[in-house]
């Protein structure tokens, strides 16, 4: 039987400060049967984007143990940069790469995106093959009015999230879950 992997891609709203991204990626690390493939931070957009793959239960367990580090160690209400973003983990999306399919994918990303929303108190909303209606497939309807336009769009009941509370988090912004195919 193939082995089973997925890849995740999540993008952190931190480019300049390295020490700050080092906490996240020693956490992703830190999970068994994990591999950090690439760390690829931006001075201009002040963001760093991410890679890692591995087996489903691991990439899922560093996705959100990354996501968490990020909360603690990221304030939203001091960011800026030039790339458009909606909280301190941007976009955490999961992409089948062997063995699995993309339903299975959206299962694995849904669960993640619960556990951030109700253990981490961050508004998650699903994209792309995890969306749960079709207006949210897309991601930059999801980050519409980015960071500073999140509270009133929290407001909008037609903007819930899918998880996690209706309540602007000022530190942590929103984050949105994925699962698509490679770019």
């Amino acid at each position: 039987m193939e082995k089973r992997i997925i890849e995740c891609v999540p993008n952190f709203s931190e480019g300049r400060d390295m020490s700050v991204i080092k906490q996240i990626t020693d956490v992703i690390e830190a999970v068994g049967g994990v591999k950090l493939l690439d760390v690829d931070p931006g001075k201009d957009t002040n963001r760093t984007v991410v890679t890692f793959v591995g087996e489903p239960g691991a990439v899922c367990e560093a996705a959100f143990r990354a996501v968490k580090k990020a909360s603690e160690v990221i304030d939203m209400s001091k960011h800026h940069g030039e790339h458009p973003r909606m909280g301190a983990t941007d976009v955490c999306p999961f992409i089948p790469v062997s063995g699995i399919t993309m339903e299975e994918t959206v299962v694995y990303a849904r669960k993640v995106a619960e556990r951030i929303g109700n253990e981490l108190k961050i508004p998650v909303y699903c994209y792309e093959s995890a969306a749960f209606e079709e207006k949210r497939r897309n991601l930059a309807a999801c980050r519409e009015g980015e960071y500073e336009g999140l509270k009133k769009k929290l407001a909008d009941p037609a903007w819930k999230p899918d998880f996690g509370p209706a309540e602007f988090n000022e530190r942590s912004g929103a984050t949105a879950v994925g699962a698509r195919d490679f770019l």
